[in-house]
């Protein structure tokens, strides 16, 4: 039996997806808190994770930028393995300019589209916002040289507003 007829058996796709599944969306629950790593920005907000979540989307629309996606490990851990873990949210967002821009300086960097902010639930109910600057996304497509540099500096703007926007009291 090759390794295409394996995969395609339906039990077997299932047991992978489901092993995958367990191994992603667990470790976010066993981490605890996020804490601020070079390149990145954490924000402690006083908000819920659902409020944090509408408010992140509603800074997104006002500083003119695109929710382009939305992955939860959360709902997947619910949908797939009937396991209730903190909320946990990574929002893609950015804007065709600045793709096109990116893709001009560098087509390597297209793989760093969407740039992601990451909603996190705390243990006492609050929730954080989290992301890696754009300046650190970018910083190894050295091949994007100035033109990339000054569009990462321009998003850096941009999602600090959206950041402090979204975390306010």
């Amino acid at each position: 039996m090759d390794r295409g007829s394996l995969i395609s058996y339906p039990g077997l796709r299932f047991l992978a997806l489901a092993v995958f599944a367990a191994l992603t969306f667990s470790a976010p629950a066993a981490g605890g808190e996020l804490s601020a790593m070079t390149g990145w920005s954490v924000t402690k907000t006083p908000h819920t994770y659902k409020a944090l979540i509408g408010r992140v989307d509603a800074a997104v629309k006002a500083n003119k930028m695109g929710l382009v996606t939305r992955a939860s490990a959360t709902l997947g851990a619910k949908a797939m393995l009937k396991k209730t873990i903190p909320g946990n949210m990574v929002i893609g967002v950015y804007r065709p300019d600045f793709a096109v821009r990116m893709l001009e300086a560098s087509i390597a960097a297209g793989i760093e589209a969407p740039i992601r902010l990451y909603v996190t639930e705390n243990a006492d109910g609050t929730a954080t916002l989290s992301y890696k600057t754009p300046t650190a996304v970018f910083a190894p497509y050295t091949d994007g040289g100035a033109a990339l540099r000054t569009m990462a500096g321009e998003l850096d703007a941009i999602f600090e507003k959206i950041a402090a926007e979204a975390s306010a009291p």
